[in-house]
C-alpha cells in the first residue's frame, strides 16, 4: 500500500539509527570541515597565587606541516590584545613586560603550553593561544585567576576622594591593584559587606551588600550594587583593591609609638612599616591574628582578627579592623612591619 513502511526499509532505518546512537555514545561527533589541531582545554580557568609559577595549557592534537603559535593577553573588553610570545615549535621569542617572564613548557613535541614565572597581580586575566598555519587559524582561550583578598580603601581625607586614576594609584601604593568585578563578587560570597561605593578595574563603581538595609541602598536583595557608568576624571569614590599572597611576612612590634617611631622600629629589624595590602594578605593567607592596633605605612592604624572575640573589636566576623587615621604624633600604638626575609 502506498505510504506504508516496508519491512526492509524499516530494517535499514533501524540500522542507521542504531549506528548513529552508538557513534555518539563513543564520543564521536560529525566530521568538521577543515583541520582542527588544537585540543580544547580540560580546565579553562587556571588558579595561582602571586609569586608562583603558572602553566597555561595549550596542546596540539597533531602538528600541521608548518605553523606558529602566538600567545597573547586579552585586555578587559577584548578591545586589544598584548602579544606575549611567538614560537614555531623550535624557537620562541618573548614580547613586552610579560614576555621576559614567559617561556614555552615543551613537555613533548605537541606541547605549546605557556609558563609564567613569578606571577604578578597584573597577570590575572584572559589569555589566548592561537595556532597560525596559513590555512585555517584557530585558538583556545584560558583564564588565569589569582587567589587573593579584596579590601575597601579610602584616604585619610575621608570617603569619596578618588577619581578612577587616583583610585588605581592608591591601590598600587598599598601593594594591590584595583579589583575586578569577579574578584569583588568572590569577596562578597566570602562575607564582604561594605556600604561605600568604590572604583573597580573596569571603571565601574559598585559596592557589596550582604545584609540589605535602609542606609545602604535600601532593603532590596543582597548582591553587588552598581552606580552605573561614571566619569573617570570628574566622579569621586573609594576604591576596592585586590592583593594576593606575600613573598615575605608581616609581624607586630608592640609599644606606644608615633608613626615616625614605628618606621624606626621596623627599620631596626631590617623591615619596613607594612602597607594595607600586606596586612590583608597576611590575615588572609597566613592567618595573622593580633588584637593590637598598629601603624601602617599610609598612617592608618589597623589590626587583623581571624578568631573573633568580645574584647577584640567586638564584631562577630573575622576581618581587618581599623582605628582610622590618628594623628601621626600620637604615641599610642605598636606597628606592623613587613620583610621579605
Amino acid at each position: 500500500m502506498p505510504g506504508r513502511l516496508t519491512f526492509p526499509a524499516f530494517c535499514s532505518f533501524l540500522l542507521l539509527w542504531t549506528f548513529t546512537i552508538f557513534h555518539k555514545a563513543l564520543g564521536h561527533s560529525a566530521p568538521h570541515p577543515g583541520p582542527h589541531y588544537l585540543l580544547p582545554p580540560i580546565h579553562e580557568v587556571i588558579h595561582s597565587r602571586r609569586g608562583a609559577t603558572a602553566t597555561l595549557p595549550c596542546v596540539l592534537g597533531a602538528p600541521p606541516p608548518s605553523y606558529k603559535v602566538r600567545w597573547s593577553k586579552v585586555e578587559p573588553g577584548e578591545l586589544r590584545e598584548t602579544l606575549i610570545l611567538i614560537t614555531n615549535g623550535l624557537h620562541a621569542r618573548g614580547y613586552g613586560p610579560l614576555g621576559g617572564r614567559a617561556r614555552m613548557r615543551r613537555g613533548h613535541r605537541l606541547d605549546a603550553s605557556l609558563v609564567i614565572a613569578g606571577v604578578r597581580l597584573e597577570d590575572e586575566g584572559r589569555y589566548r593561544c592561537e595556532l597560525i598555519n596559513g590555512i585555517e587559524d584557530e585558538s583556545v582561550a584560558l583564564t588565569l585567576r589569582l587567589e587573593g583578598v579584596v579590601f575597601p580603601y579610602q584616604p585619610s581625607r575621608g570617603r569619596y576622594q578618588f577619581n578612577y586614576y587616583e583610585a588605581k594609584q592608591a591601590c598600587e601604593e598599598q601593594d594591590g591593584r584595583l579589583a575586578t568585578y569577579a574578584q569583588l563578587y568572590q569577596a562578597w560570597t566570602e562575607g564582604l559587606d561594605w556600604c561605600n561605593a568604590g572604583w573597580l578595574l573596569d571603571g565601574s563603581v559598585r559596592y557589596p551588600v550582604l545584609t540589605a538595609r535602609t542606609p545602604c541602598g535600601g532593603r532590596g536583595r543582597p548582591g553587588i550594587r552598581s552606580y552605573g557608568p561614571r566619569d573617570w576624571k570628574r566622579d569621586h569614590y573609594d576604591a576596592f583593591c585586590f592583593s594576593s599572597a606575600l613573598a615575605g611576612h608581616v609581624f607586630f612590634v608592640p609599644g606606644r609609638l608615633t608613626l615616625s617611631e614605628a618606621h624606626a622600629a621596623c627599620g631596626r629589624r631590617g623591615a619596613v612599616v607594612a602597607k594595607v595590602g600586606h596586612l590583608y594578605a597576611a590575615w588572609k593567607f597566613s592567618g595573622l591574628d593580633q588584637c593590637d592596633g598598629g601603624w601602617l605605612a599610609d598612617g592608618s592604624v589597623r589590626f587583623p582578627i581571624t578568631t573573633p572575640r568580645p574584647r577584640c573589636g567586638g564584631l562577630p566576623d573575622p576581618g581587618v579592623r581599623s582605628f582610622g587615621f590618628p594623628s601621626p604624633q600620637q604615641a599610642a600604638y605598636g606597628t606592623y612591619c613587613y620583610t621579605q626575609k
